[in-house]
């Protein structure tokens, strides 16, 4: 088999029921639907963390956050511009290992793993990089309180900032021409393609074109920039004659924030929580004559598994010198099972463990700061609707046993327990990459919408 491009898209805040594959009611998806049909679509996979920059460093390194210093920022969820930590140089992204394969590397869009030059994609296995390298609502906004007096949102070729409070309805159509030029100089030899779009995330700027057909507003436009983006892709990839050659996966960095209607679908809770609908997201996975088509696997996976999985597929080596906690799945990805690997999964709020589940049964521990016991059968109840810790106490000492097991191996905060982790990489004295300066012409000197998060 002939070693296969890779092409993943990462959204910001898309819910697992945002797409029309996956149910909702006023989103049209044609493409991602076309997507699903044409390739594997996975109702049971999660992100490592309910928040962003938690999620993509987990995905990237195959590890769960904690494992990698990444439970929190200096005290918070996520990263902020001109913060000192940031991705440890020590860690090997999937970047990395696909490089060493000969891959070409990019990414577009949203890092969010760290700003200052130690910590930027550029230092972590990708060739080049065009983007926003932190959240969309993190430039100067018109919020009290919010974003008054943050610096300027940067856009960075590699690692130098090429404009600044730019106009952020128009950056979808840039990352695509940008993707676009990368997959046509690299047809001929492996590439890899991290597309992370800035949309669902709030402050929602979004094209005419967009709003004028949708039935949800300014969400419903942004759900549809993101499925163009992908019709544009799969398109230049069947006139390139490489759609045969390459492996396209789209997914979610966590759930949506629900405030613009059916996102989680049925699912109980949101982005920041977690509930299933805070990690629970899209997976849909295309490689015609590869990956089977028409195909809905509800086994249990998770985008830690991804660096073991792609590794596998391309004939990479998986660090050995450091626990990795995804595992490869590759066997239920190319469809010589329908049956996951995986059979365990740990819901980590920051550096608290407030869930575990195994196979069809997930159990919370920990909510809000409050210790709670509730079982709950996902297979028969997704929308963790009635606890039966008080019925089935087999099942719920077994999973009280992976919860001793989990804190023994990452820790949790709630216990004291330290774990085995590495450190988050750490600069002496973090500066942010821009300047507010009153005599610059910026597009916005100040962004309108006072929505953020």
């Amino acid at each position: 088999m002939k070693t296969p491009n890779i092409i993943l898209m990462n959204c910001d805040d898309l819910g697992w029921g945002d797409l029309g594959c996956t149910g909702h009611p006023q989103h049209k998806t044609p493409h991602l639907d076309r997507m699903a049909a044409e390739g594997s679509i996975f109702s049971d996979f999660y992100m490592a963390s309910s928040v962003c920059s938690p999620s993509r460093g987990a995905m990237l390194t195959g590890c769960y956050p904690r494992r990698i210093g990444f439970g929190d920022f200096e005290g918070r969820g996520v990263l902020f511009p001109g913060w000192p930590v940031g991705l440890n140089p020590d860690e090997i992204t999937l970047a990395d290992i696909l490089k060493g394969r000969g891959y070409s590397t990019r990414i577009i869009g949203k890092w969010h793993c760290g700003d200052q030059p130690p910590f930027l994609p550029t230092r972590h296995g990708f060739d080049g990089y065009y983007g926003i390298p932190y959240s969309n609502d993190m430039g100067r906004q018109v919020n009290e309180g919010w974003g008054r007096n943050l610096p300027p949102l940067p856009l960075l070729r590699d690692e130098e900032v090429i404009e600044a409070q730019f106009d952020q309805a128009t950056v979808t159509a840039r990352y695509v021409e940008d993707a676009l030029s990368f997959v046509r100089s690299n047809r001929d030899k492996p590439f890899f393609l991290y597309l992370a779009h800035m949309y669902v995330h709030l402050p929602l700027y979004v094209q005419d074109r967009f709003l004028k057909e949708s039935e949800n507003d300014r969400y419903g436009a942004a759900v549809a920039a993101i499925d163009w983006s992908m019709g544009v892709l799969l398109s230049e990839l069947t006139r390139l004659e490489i759609d045969e050659n390459t492996l396209v996966m789209f997914t979610s960095d966590n759930g949506s924030r629900n405030d613009f209607g059916r996102s989680c679908g049925p699912l109980r809770g949101r982005k920041f929580t977690t509930w299933e609908g805070g990690l629970r997201v899209p997976f849909v996975a295309r490689w015609p004559g590869t990956v089977p088509a028409g195909r809905k696997i509800d086994g249990i996976l998770s985008a830690i598994d991804l660096l073991p999985t792609l590794a596998a597929v391309t004939g990479a080596a998986v660090p050995v010198d450091r626990t990795i906690d995804g595992i490869d799945v590759s066997s239920l990805l190319l469809g010589d099972t329908d049956v996951s690997p995986r059979t365990d999964f740990l819901f980590y709020q920051g550096n608290i463990l407030e869930a575990v589940r195994s196979g069809d049964w997930k159990l919370h521990i920990r909510k809000e700061n409050e210790d709670v016991l509730e079982l709950y059968n996902l297979r028969e109840d997704i929308a963790e609707s009635t606890n039966r810790a008080a019925t089935e106490p087999d099942i719920l000492s077994s999973l009280k046993e992976l919860v001793e097991t989990a804190r023994a191996d990452l820790g949790d905060a709630t216990t004291g327990q330290e774990g085995n982790c590495r450190p988050i990489g750490r600069v002496s004295e973090g500066q942010p990459l821009t300047h507010y300066d009153p005599a610059h012409p910026y597009y916005m000197a100040e962004y309108d919408l006072t929505e953020f998060g």
